[in-house]
């Protein structure tokens, strides 16, 4: 498929659209999305289904970043949220960019453990930054009620907070904080995809509910194995999905059930049988 050409799929509530992000963009009517959810290439040399992401050279890749940043900008709703990912080298560049244009409310870290070596000559990476950003800081909308978590120091002990009248037991619960803490997905993993950058369904779980509501609709212009899309199926969102490889795609019609079968092919998961490719890739350095 050449980069121009674009492929819809789906249906009126569940879109996919096969094609370059760039010109795929341009399809969708501005100020009509609600969410986006956005985990481009991190230009670091990722290889995806035989396709290597990588840019001549920075300034390459940023060009590129801040064209589909400005389209993702038009395509919010005045009250809509925008959560930006890419690696920790490039994401300053991405803020300075988006602070002009829009409101930073938080700069998160998902934060993960590694049960290999990530780095022997200096401090190997075990986070990747993501921001969260809004239109009008004033009207957007934060379901604080749905993604609470535990409270583990006061509340857990049963400390007394004698500042309130009359004093009472601290709170059980609380708004996370900005760091996460997910796995990663690996190889065993049920939620498992054949992709080397697969974000955990936990993640998107606390993004769509916190950052959208029912019927809302949630874009993820860089969807990888439709996990945004799928999540939002799961939570009664609508969805727009774009994917360049048809691979990709292909997960994301069976993860979604939109189709059986694509091109004749018949869309089932393929048996996982293990290989030291993903031995390699759960051990590989990385440089996020």
């Amino acid at each position: 498929m050449a980069n121009q050409d674009i492929e819809k799929l789906g249906n009126e509530s569940h879109q996919i659209i096969m094609g370059d992000a760039l010109t795929a963009l341009e399809t969708i009517e501005n100020v009509s999305i609600d969410l986006i959810f956005a985990d481009p290439p991190y230009n670091i040399g990722k290889n995806f289904n035989g396709h290597k992401e990588k840019w001549e050279n920075d300034e390459s890749y940023l060009e590129w970043s801040y064209k589909w940043l400005d389209l993702c900008i038009e395509k919010l709703k005045p009250d809509g949220s925008f959560y930006v990912m890419t690696s920790t080298q490039f994401m300053p560049y991405f803020d300075i960019f988006l602070r002009d244009k829009l409101t930073i409310l938080s700069r998160l870290v998902w934060y993960y453990d590694s049960s290999s070596v990530q780095a022997k000559r200096y401090y190997g990476s075990m986070y990747e930054p993501i921001l969260f950003c809004v239109k009008d800081k004033n009207d957007y909308t934060f379901n604080a009620d749905e993604i609470m978590v535990e409270a583990k120091t006061g509340a857990k002990r049963k400390l007394i907070d004698y500042r309130k009248n009359p004093p009472q037991i601290y709170n059980s619960k609380k708004i996370p904080g900005n760091v996460w803490e997910f796995s990663r997905v690996r190889y065993r993993m049920d939620e498992y995809e054949d992709h080397p950058t697969q974000k955990p369904i936990a993640l998107l779980e606390r993004i769509i509910k916190a950052s959208s509501s029912e019927d809302d609709l949630v874009l993820d212009p860089f969807s990888g194995t439709f996990t945004t899309s799928f999540v939002a199926k799961q939570l009664n969102r609508r969805s727009i999905g774009i994917e360049l490889q048809e691979d990709y795609v292909k997960i994301g019609l069976r993860r979604l059930n939109l189709r059986k079968e694509y091109n004749g092919e018949k869309l089932i998961r393929k048996p996982r049988t293990f290989e030291p490719q993903f031995a390699e890739q759960e051990g590989a350095l990385a440089l996020f």
